[in-house]
């Protein structure tokens, strides 16, 4: 995941990653990206950009924030082989949106497991990790290239 803002203070954005590693994947490759219970990637990014907006809901303690931006991306990738999911988040304030990044992620992955359980019954939810942010009161981070810090 990949977290990025923008350099008004007012604004913050976090953009995330994590890799979902299904045979699903060859439905959206191929784009049949229906299954029995209707389009897989579609509905992941919706469930992904709900997750977002109730991360408070979910979290102990998080507090909720005015989103001015969620968007996610769920990609077919060969290499894995499985989806890539990204989320980006975007929030007026002074706080970040890590938690809602992170949360926009986890679900989507959870929802291409649900949608996609009748192609693959093993699917693995691998790597939700931060991988970038910027502003904030830790300022601008970068993950390491070992994925550690």
């Amino acid at each position: 995941m990949r977290v990025g803002l923008e350099h008004d203070a007012r604004h913050r954005r976090r953009l995330q990653q994590a890799v979902e590693a299904p045979r699903a994947a060859d439905v959206a490759h191929e784009e049949r990206d229906s299954v029995p219970k209707g389009e897989v990637v579609a509905t992941a990014r919706i469930a992904g950009i709900q997750a977002a907006k109730r991360t408070s809901e979910l979290i102990p303690m998080c507090h909720p924030l005015i989103l001015t931006l969620v968007d996610v991306d769920c990609v077919p990738d060969r290499s894995l082989p499985g989806i890539r999911i990204e989320a980006r988040v975007r929030c007026d304030g002074k706080t970040g949106a890590e938690m809602e990044a992170l949360t926009a992620v986890a679900v989507a992955a959870l929802t291409v497991v649900d949608m996609a359980k009748s192609v693959d019954r093993w699917m693995t939810i691998e790597g939700v990790e931060l991988a970038e942010k910027r502003g904030g009161k830790s300022g601008d981070l970068r993950r390491p290239a070992s994925g550690r810090s």
